[in-house]
């Protein structure tokens, strides 16, 4: 189905190429990207919905999009399948991006950073839904749930981003969609096929596999893939501790291990879709199992995460143009504790993950820690064709979700009571936004919009364990008199042009009002407590966290410009984004009322307002070398800066990448796609004074990659960091990976967290 109506769009005069393409894009979710294949027929930039989600290849080798949706880049299918046996973090396929860099967290858990910007303050869409992280560390985040295996398309969308693909956000977007259904043609047999692989990484032990299968008629289709990835504690490229235990307490590990830093991971995604006439409906189902995740910058370990979802998409065409509706689920269970490298310690007494007495028979094991997550969603929305050269999309989205959050009573002062970190906490969003996208003439498009959303939270009353330790009762009471309701009505503004000067020069240019609420955890963790504190931490710096129950949305103002120049038949590209944004009430981090920071040591922080800005530039472009009988040789790069301030107290705003360059020298003969990769980062010399940020110095990497592909099997290989360099990570946190966990100053202060060295890597795929 889906191939046939590509070919009618292709077909059709441009009268009716809009309609067609728009139908495509919000009915079938395997043409993603067709309009931008029809700019080679038509002068100018045609217009392409935004919210498509890949510039993807319907079929193998036949058709591929050419052309960006205003403000977006996507990963290519290549570096999908060239990455998916080098990486078990779905995360760190972005890494290529401009103006993308990563926080380090667990092995499957980095965050994306995008302009300076992370976490929250990126909206990341799963398969259309809007998945929230359960956890105070942030150790479940919405990419975790996606094997790289199972990804077929993955998007950014860099700071202004259109308000049909926005909202409650301030740094970007980015879109990550599973397999699409594929559909047998009328008459024909049915399709049955599947893929079977499995990898292995030298470093860390890492190993795993992958397994999907499908079966199809012409109306029906159904898939399964499973996926499943280990890996043990990664080395790094050299010694960087003076001792096997990094504090008095500490649990011995190699003077290169890294601890803290292994996982183990199960993934199983059930889907299956409908074809009901000209429409589509879509059920997914997916469940996800994490037994061990470990952090080798927090206090404590994710011990178990189980997630389960549910996703139900409609998509359905008329004569105006298209609809799509979905609902979707999710359910998440989080547990933390003390992983095999950390210890408890607390009160003078020290112990193996288990303090117990004297408790008795009310103990629990070492320092549990419980998170429970629901999220319900849906969503509407509508494109429609009012002329030719006009479409108007339009839209609403819900958003309900639940946490509660708890400790169980457990060892030295933390007893005999559960914790009540957040209780009963909510966070409702209600959105609609309107967009207007115009082909002016064959030079100009546009699109302009504006959404509104109302975002309430709230948080029932608390209690600590009940012991005297940090003023537990005091500042529960005070909490509970508090009026935790809270409302916010956020707009947010988008206006985008595109301009193709001729053939050899576009420009895309726009400014935008974005707005985010904060999260439950910085409007609602309540206890100054050191230990209580520090286990509400999102950045891994190692300093505890207090909420403010009257926190500000942020509300950031953005403006940026993309020059792309390049050659007729785009082999040559060099895009240049100069960007500016100012965020008014940022939520930072400041002392406590009365107190100092303490330099050279971790420090209890609050939550505050503030005003900060971010300036800088990414720049990415590519060329062919040569063609010879050792095949096309091409040189690809990406350059990224960005400069974060805070504007009330002058001082650096935390993990910001600092400038870096990726340079790869690419070669294609035959089914083989070779690379060499250069990464160069500069020195970290400032950082935030208020976190104590640790400085690191700058470093090269290379990485070599070899991929070959036959009719049926791909073998993949290669070597990271190929030096074996020691180096640490610039926005990797502070290292709490090994020693007593529970006193601020127990852990050795100052060390960053290594990279991984050198490691050796295979993986097959074979399909059937």
């Amino acid at each position: 189905m889906s191939h046939i109506r590509f070919e009618c769009a292709m077909n059709r005069p441009r009268a009716d190429y809009r309609a067609c393409a728009t139908l495509l894009f919000l009915f079938s979710p395997l043409a993603l990207a067709v309009e931008a294949v029809n700019s080679d027929q038509h002068a100018g930039h045609t217009m392409s919905p935004p919210v498509v989600t890949e510039a993807l290849q319907l079929e193998p080798g036949v058709v591929k999009a050419e052309q960006e949706p205003l403000g977006a880049t996507s990963v290519s299918q290549q570096t999908l399948r060239n990455l998916s046996s080098a990486t078990s973090d779905t995360a760190t396929l972005l890494r290529g991006v401009p103006g993308v860099s990563l926080n380090g967290t667990g092995g499957i858990s980095s965050l994306p950073v995008i302009r300076g910007l992370a976490d929250d303050r990126l909206r990341i869409k799963v398969d259309g839904m809007d998945l929230v992280s359960s956890c105070p560390n942030h150790m479940n985040p919405a990419l975790s749930y996606v094997d790289p295996n199972n990804l077929d398309t993955l998007q950014v969308f860099s700071g202004i981003t259109p308000v049909s693909v926005g909202g409650d956000s301030i740094g970007g977007t980015i879109i990550a969609e599973s397999a699409k259904p594929e559909f047998a043609e009328p008459g024909a047999a049915s399709i049955n096929k599947g893929e079977i692989g499995a990898f292995m990484r030298s470093n860390n032990d890492a190993r795993g596999g992958n397994f999907s299968a499908t079966h199809a008629n012409d109306v029906f289709n159904i898939r399964y893939a499973g996926s499943y990835s280990k890996a043990n504690n990664y080395m790094a490229g050299g010694k960087f501790k003076s001792s096997r235990a990094t504090g008095r307490y500490g649990e011995t590990a190699a003077l290169d291990e890294v601890a803290s830093t292994a996982y183990e991971t199960a993934n199983h995604d059930l889907s299956m879709a409908l074809k009901l006439g000209e429409d589509l409906l879509e059920l997914k189902l997916g469940y996800q199992s994490v037994p061990q995740e470990l952090f080798p910058n927090q206090r404590m370990d994710m011990t178990d995460n189980t997630q389960e979802r549910i996703n139900l998409r409609y998509l359905s065409q008329f004569d105006w143009g298209a609809l799509e509706t979905q609902l979707y689920h999710e359910k998440v269970e989080h547990k933390m504790n003390f992983g095999p490298d950390k210890r408890f310690w607390y009160g003078g007494a020290s112990g193996a993950g288990s303090a117990c007495s004297p408790l008795g028979p009310t103990c629990a094991a070492g320092m549990p820690m419980d998170s429970e997550g629901k999220t319900f969603g849906g969503n509407v929305k509508a494109s429609i064709d009012l002329s030719e050269r006009e479409l108007l999309r339009i839209g609403g989205e819900y958003q309900r979700y639940r946490l509660n959050d708890y400790w169980p009573a457990s060892g030295g002062g933390m007893w005999p009571n559960t914790f009540e970190n957040i209780k009963d906490g909510e966070r409702d969003r209600l959105g609609l936004f309107g967009e207007w996208e115009v082909q002016l003439n064959p030079s100009w498009l546009t699109l302009v919009g504006v959404r509104y959303e109302h975002v309430a939270s709230d948080a029932g009353q608390v209690h600590g364990y009940g012991g005297a330790q940090g003023n537990q009762i005091p500042e529960a009471a005070a909490f509970n008199a508090s009026n935790r309701s809270q409302s916010d009505n956020n707009w947010d503004l988008t206006a985008l042009a595109h301009y193709s000067h001729d053939t050899n020069l576009d420009i895309e240019f726009g400014v935008a009002r974005k707005v985010r609420s904060p999260n439950l955890y910085e409007r609602y963790s309540w206890s100054t407590w050191a230990m209580a504190a520090t286990m509400n931490n999102f950045v891994g710096d190692g300093n505890g966290y207090v909420g403010d129950v009257n926190l500000k949305p942020e509300a950031a103002h953005i403006a940026s410009v993309t020059f792309d120049w390049h050659s007729a038949d785009r082999e040559h590209e060099l895009k240049v984004t100069p960007f500016y944004t100012r965020v008014n009430d940022y939520i930072d981090a400041v002392s406590l009322p009365g107190k100092t920071i303490t330099p050279n040591q971790f420090n209890v922080l609050q939550y505050a307002n503030q005003s900060a800005r971010i300036y800088g530039v990414d720049i990415a472009g590519r060329m062919p070398l040569l063609s010879n009988e050792l095949g096309q040789w091409g040189l690809s790069g990406v350059v990224n800066y960005s400069n974060g301030k805070n504007r009330d107290s002058g001082d650096e705003l935390y993990n910001s990448m600092p400038l870096n360059a990726t340079l790869t020298l690419t070669q294609q003969l035959s089914g083989w796609n070779n690379s060499l990769e250069m990464l160069s980062v500069q020195s970290k010399n400032h950082g935030s004074d208020v976190r104590n940020e640790i400085q690191t110095a700058g470093y090269t990497l290379f990485n070599l990659r070899f991929s070959h592909s036959w009719d049926k099997v791909r073998l993949d290989f290669g070597v990271e960091n190929l030096a074996d360099k020691f180096y640490y990570l610039p926005t990797g946190g502070a290292y709490t990976a090994q020693g007593r966990t529970m006193s601020m100053n127990g852990i050795e202060w100052g060390v960053a967290v290594p990279g991984m060295g050198r490691s050796f890597y295979t993986g097959v795929n074979v399909a059937f």
